[in-house]
């Protein structure tokens, strides 16, 4: 995750009149967050509430990304969890929002993703990002040290190759995994993330949640540079961002405090655990932070379905994507699923 970032934010002004864009996918994005005072049990016990309720509604992906070593997020095991909501959902794809590949041998996850294909067909999705999703010490810890985001391209294309046909002419292969297919994404903030999704002809999913500084170059350069491949023949872009959706407009400012609060305790360097909202961010910031974290949400959906209609008109009136991925950051977990059911009721929500 990344800090002090800027990008133009999107107006939580109520827009009266919308002239819709698109329709497009919705999917979510899930940390498996710990709230202050949980256990571990309940809270992936919330996640599988909510991944099913996402389901009923119709989200098309629901993925879990990797984080190590974080007081506060619980997503560690990314390919065990991924499992764990594919066996309490029927139909949503499940995923990794991401694997973070430079932590693992290629082979071991072409195995791991074989097999939850195998047990979950044409549900799974192997998201990959380049950064280790943790400290360097924990990096260490976790038995690459030395194979680093250099090796990233390599790695991506042994994952092609180990999840693709199988080949008996070399020693290695991955059983099971060859012949899944599982389909590969690369995740990003960077121009350089986009630019090797191009040119391996991947689906590409830009870190707008975190860093939206470069969001719009990032998906321009990647359409404009794409290059067909066996997986794709045209490119496939998603969004991810982050999203507070309420009954009122003022309802949501409150809740979103819960995010404001998380993302200073990253920035400081403490535990992430979710916090109740509060009535006022005064004492808990300063302004140096305060921008730090309004940069940070820069593309934020914020408010009622009618206000967030108008916030998305805007954002897709300003980049090409073929998907939306959200992240909801909320204390309760009731209240989070029924900011799906307000993201589910606006015109850009396709089922």
């Amino acid at each position: 995750m990344h800090g002090n970032v800027s990008a133009e934010p999107i107006p939580p002004a109520v827009i009266k009149e919308h002239s819709v864009t698109t329709s497009l996918p919705f999917s979510l994005l899930e940390l498996a967050s710990v709230r202050e005072g949980d256990t571990i049990g309940q809270t992936l016990a919330n996640s599988v509430a909510y991944a099913r309720h996402a389901e009923s509604l119709g989200f098309s992906r629901f993925w879990l990304a990797e984080h190590h070593n974080m007081e506060g997020i619980s997503s560690a095991a990314t390919s065990v969890l991924i499992g764990h909501i594919a066996n309490a959902t029927e139909t949503i794809r499940v995923g990794s929002g991401g694997v973070m590949l430079p932590n693992h041998p290629p082979l071991v996850i072409a195995e791991q993703f074989g097999t939850l294909e195998i047990l979950h067909p044409g549900r799974i999705d192997l998201g990959l990002g380049r950064a280790p999703g943790t400290d360097p010490m924990t990096s260490r810890a976790l038995r690459r040290e030395g194979l680093g985001a250099e090796q990233f391209p390599h790695d991506v294309a042994e994952l092609q190759r180990l999840l693709g046909p199988l080949d008996r002419s070399r020693p290695v292969n991955a059983i099971p995994g060859a012949d899944t297919n599982v389909p590969i994404w690369l995740l990003g903030s960077s121009l350089y993330s986009a630019q090797l999704a191009a040119q391996q002809g991947l689906p590409y999913a830009f870190a707008g949640h975190f860093a939206p500084r470069l969001y719009r170059e990032a998906l321009r350069l990647y359409r404009e540079q794409f290059q067909p491949s066996a997986q794709l023949d045209k490119p496939y872009a998603m969004l991810a961002v982050p999203a507070v959706a309420a009954d009122t407009d003022e309802e949501a400012r409150f809740l979103t405090t819960t995010s404001y609060r998380r993302i200073l305790s990253l920035f400081r360097g403490q535990p992430l655990w979710m916090r109740p909202p509060v009535e006022s961010m005064d004492g808990y910031w300063n302004p140096e932070e305060e921008a730090g974290v309004r940069g940070f949400l820069a593309l934020q959906l914020l408010g009622t379905a009618n206000t967030i209609q108008g916030q998305l008109d805007q954002l897709l009136d300003s980049v090409e994507v073929d998907e939306l991925m959200v992240t909801v950051d909320l204390y309760d977990p009731e209240k989070r699923r029924h900011a799906l059911d307000i993201l589910a009721s606006v015109p850009q929500f396709r089922r």
